[in-house]
């Protein structure tokens, strides 16, 4: 048999996530020091971030100088059963309030459904701010927030 290796036809994995760390100033309400922010906005790192404290949680990317962003992956992993909220928001200036993306909920379950993955494809120009706010269990104030990815992609 002949064969060969095509890509997908979503384009997963082709993509080139813009290293944070290196052109936005990162704020967060809360980290665990073992699960630092690092670890969501770096793919390789395999950990993912935590928050330090129960309650909803918002992280921001605060990027030095305006982006086109073109694509942004969250990923969340949860064995507890439990929904959470997240709302992911953008600005083109830290001083205007952010428009929303997006706001979605999603149910966790140990006997099914572990682990979300949304990538979203956006045309954004001039971004500035990129923020993630989290509501990590929308029925009990003492859960902790997570995400195990936040990653933004701009064009090549």
């Amino acid at each position: 048999m002949m064969k060969r290796i095509i890509p997908s036809p979503s384009g997963r994995g082709t993509e080139k996530w813009l290293d944070a760390a290196a052109i936005a100033a990162v704020e967060v309400t809360s980290e665990d020091s073992e699960h630092p922010i690092e670890h969501a906005l770096d793919q390789r790192s395999g950990t993912g971030w935590r928050a330090g404290t129960p309650r909803p949680q918002v992280i921001r990317l605060v990027f030095r100088q305006p982006r086109i962003v073109q694509k942004i992956r969250l990923r969340f992993q949860q064995a507890a059963a439990h929904t959470h909220e997240f709302s992911l928001s953008w600005a083109k200036t830290d001083e205007e309030p952010p428009q929303t993306i997006i706001r979605q909920q999603w149910t966790f379950s140990p006997s099914g459904s572990t682990a979300e993955c949304e990538e979203y494809n956006v045309n954004l120009d001039g971004v500035s701010v990129l923020q993630l706010a989290i509501t990590p269990d929308i029925g009990d104030a003492a859960a902790i927030a997570s995400v195990e990815e936040f990653l933004v992609a701009s064009p090549k």
